[in-house]
């Protein structure tokens, strides 16, 4: 399947982040990935990610959510990547430029959040109900929504390793608050990074299948 591929300086208030688009033709759905933890759009994970949902005829756009200058005070500081608030405006943005641009437009949209930034994806989809479609969580801190959650209804898969007990007991208790669609998948002996053999492989599966059902071929937008 051919895929396009480009890169992107995309307005998010008062900054501009800078994103990876690859874009399969035809595309069945576009995929926005919101890193967290001081991660960026070179995370080899998320990448993998994408590869498969782009073999799966999904559009894909790995985006930095914060600046050079902000990674560089996060690196020191480790502050920007919890300020959940900041990094759901920014996944807000991203979702409103991805809205209007003219190459996505028309595609069901659905949000995917590793870390920190599966709470940041969920905020967003509280924010942006009319566009997200869909949100996978991978290794996810959705507690961190807070009261937040209450507010998502859009389906929601949580993905965590059967060894990574701390975020799974979150997620598990994340899963009361949720009142929309939601699933939990624990990957077999994987940890929180899912650095075991085959455990990313199966992350990258299911959420290919999760966005393949819940992105809609038939816009909803006008």
């Amino acid at each position: 399947m051919p895929a396009a591929q480009q890169r992107l300086r995309i307005p998010a208030g008062d900054v501009t982040l800078e994103a990876d688009l690859v874009l399969p033709d035809p595309a069945a759905g576009v995929v926005l990935f919101a890193h967290g933890s001081g991660s960026s759009r070179h995370s080899p994970r998320n990448r993998a990610v994408a590869a498969e949902l782009q073999r799966a005829g999904l559009a894909t756009v790995l985006a930095d959510l914060l600046t050079p200058r902000e990674e560089q005070l996060d690196a020191r500081t480790g502050a920007l990547r919890f300020d959940i608030g900041l990094l759901a405006g920014r996944v807000a943005a991203l979702t409103d430029w991805l809205v209007e641009h003219e190459q996505t437009a028309q595609l069901a949209l659905g949000l995917f959040g590793a870390s920190t930034g599966a709470a940041a994806a969920l905020v967003a989809a509280t924010e942006r109900p009319a566009a997200v479609e869909a949100v996978v969580s991978r290794g996810g801190r959705p507690d961190l929504a807070g009261g937040r959650l209450r507010l998502v209804r859009q389906p929601v898969l949580l993905l965590v390793g059967e060894r990574d007990r701390t975020v799974l007991d979150l997620n598990r208790q994340a899963m009361e608050e949720l009142h929309g669609e939601t699933s939990l998948e624990v990957v077999p002996g994987a940890t929180h990074l899912f650095e075991e053999p085959g455990a990313l492989e199966q992350v990258a599966r299911l959420a290919r299948d999760w966005f393949a059902h819940h992105l809609r071929p038939e816009p909803r937008r006008p």
